[in-house]
């Protein structure tokens, strides 16, 4: 079982799956009220009420010093609060499935800085479904655009913002991940540091009254809170043992599963362009799942 949850073909599936998930659940937020900021805010408290009684129980419970204070805090802004606040900001703009094609864009973005900072890219086939990916999300991004009006589109260019956040927080939490650090205690913490940012800018801004909505739609609130907590653990497993590039490839997967949900669930309706990208993008995905099947199989004793 631990083979499993460490294998990163595993963890790219089960992370883009439960990432998929969130922004379904970010469209009907906002269209109840609920602030991005608050919603932000559900999400990390989920995840570190699922991952506290995880590190108790593995006594992996400890308080960040040196390198890891500083990784947890600079990882909770940029992982964290910033593209949250600005993905449920997005979707009641643009829709759940076009903001998660956006996610499909964070792979070019983070492939293009870990070139640059030297670290292991993906061999040829990888670097094809990287591109087929690229070129699905800016057909879907086209095909969108077209029947768009002017705040439409201004929303439309926000959401190009989120595949840049997440390249960069990628990349940082790779180069530099605190030596010998256990996934679930950093992600715990990132989280931690998330929620007092989130807070102090939810008391600032929006007042406590922001947070009223959440208890008038427990069920949702909790639905999302434990998607949450399952999502992360998988998720820093994922950046440890399969690195940035492949990280990103998260993006294909939620994409995918983005916009299927959004269309069966909340009938968002796209044109025969946005389809035709999606297509193109589950291509890019298959190319993914193929290279990192051979990079295993050559990797294996014969």
């Amino acid at each position: 079982m631990k083979a499993v949850f460490n294998n990163p073909l595993f963890l790219l599936i089960a992370t883009g799956t439960l990432f998929g998930l969130y922004f379904p659940l970010g469209k009907v937020a906002g269209e109840i009220g609920i602030s991005a900021i608050a919603w932000a805010l559900v999400v990390s408290v989920g995840a570190c009420l699922v991952l506290l009684p995880i590190l108790i129980v593995k006594r992996s419970f400890k308080l960040p010093r040196g390198a890891t204070l500083r990784y947890v805090g600079i990882a909770g802004l940029i992982s964290f609060v910033v593209p949250n606040i600005l993905l449920f900001s997005v979707i009641p703009h643009v829709g759940a499935g076009y903001t998660g094609l956006m996610f499909a864009l964070s792979p070019v973005f983070t492939l293009a800085v870990a070139l640059i900072f030297k670290l292991k890219g993906p061999n040829l086939v990888g670097v094809i479904g990287i591109a087929l990916g690229c070129i699905g999300a800016v057909v879907t991004a086209y095909g969108r655009g077209l029947s768009a009006d002017a705040t439409t589109i201004f929303w439309l260019g926000a959401a190009l913002l989120i595949p840049l956040v997440l390249a960069s927080a990628n990349v940082y939490r790779t180069i530099d991940w605190p030596e010998g650090a256990c996934p679930d205690s950093l992600a715990f913490w990132s989280h931690l540091v998330s929620i007092i940012i989130l807070v102090v800018l939810l008391l600032s801004i929006e007042g406590t009254e922001a947070l009223y909505p959440l208890y008038g739609e427990a069920a949702l609130t909790m639905t999302q809170a434990l998607l949450a907590g399952l999502t992360f653990p998988l998720y820093f497993r994922l950046q440890r043992y399969g690195g940035p590039v492949m990280l990103s490839q998260v993006g294909y997967v939620a994409a995918v599963v983005g916009m299927l949900t959004a269309t069966v669930l909340l009938n968002e309706q796209y044109g025969f362009l946005t389809w035709v990208g999606a297509a193109i993008i589950a291509m890019g995905i298959a190319a993914t799942i193929y290279s990192q099947i051979s990079v295993v199989g050559k990797k294996a004793p014969k």
